[in-house]
């Protein structure tokens, strides 16, 4: 078992609160995956999978990635939180990913600083962040952040930067 707290699944910001999973998230979250464009779409039944999946792993790991909803409207607009990913779970990677319609307006920076927030409490030292190449708006996200370039990989789906964030 790790040597770290576990992160905490109820995060607020002034705008957002992000949650657990529930299984009536399984419509939005599918249409935000069907939003990426790349052809996948899925059945509600396996959206419905993948998040028992997401919260088996939460419960292994002690950390999560949390639907996030706005406060005022209580919409679903994305996701934010620390996975493994191409990581590890000492120096796990912070995600997020907002519907098209919800981004431009510092959700996902308001999101990720409240994840930030939630990784230092568990006592880790340092996060990653893997980003597709083309991905400005990303970039913008985690500079704001204080994230810092480490190096580059090429993958099927093109170059990934990684980016680094050492931990107080």
């Amino acid at each position: 078992m790790s040597t770290y707290e576990t992160m905490s699944f109820h995060l607020e910001t002034e705008r957002l609160i992000l949650r657990p999973w529930a299984e009536s998230d399984a419509a939005e979250f599918r249409a935000l995956l069907a939003e990426r464009g790349n052809g996948t779409t899925s059945t509600v039944e396996h959206t419905r999978t993948a998040i028992a999946k997401l919260l088996t792993a939460t419960a292994t790991t002690g950390i999560a990635l949390l639907p996030i909803q706005r406060r005022d409207e209580g919409d679903f607009i994305g996701y934010c939180g620390l996975i493994i990913g191409r990581s590890t779970l000492e120096e796990p990677e912070i995600a997020y990913e907002l519907f098209q319609r919800a981004r431009g307006r510092g959700y996902a920076t308001e999101a990720a600083r409240a994840v930030l927030d939630a990784a230092v409490a568990t006592g880790r030292k340092r996060l990653w962040a893997t980003v597709g190449a083309w991905n400005t708006p990303s970039f913008r996200v985690l500079e704001k952040l204080g994230f810092e370039r480490d190096h580059v990989s090429t993958e099927d789906s093109g170059e990934v930067v990684w980016l680094t964030h050492s931990l107080p």
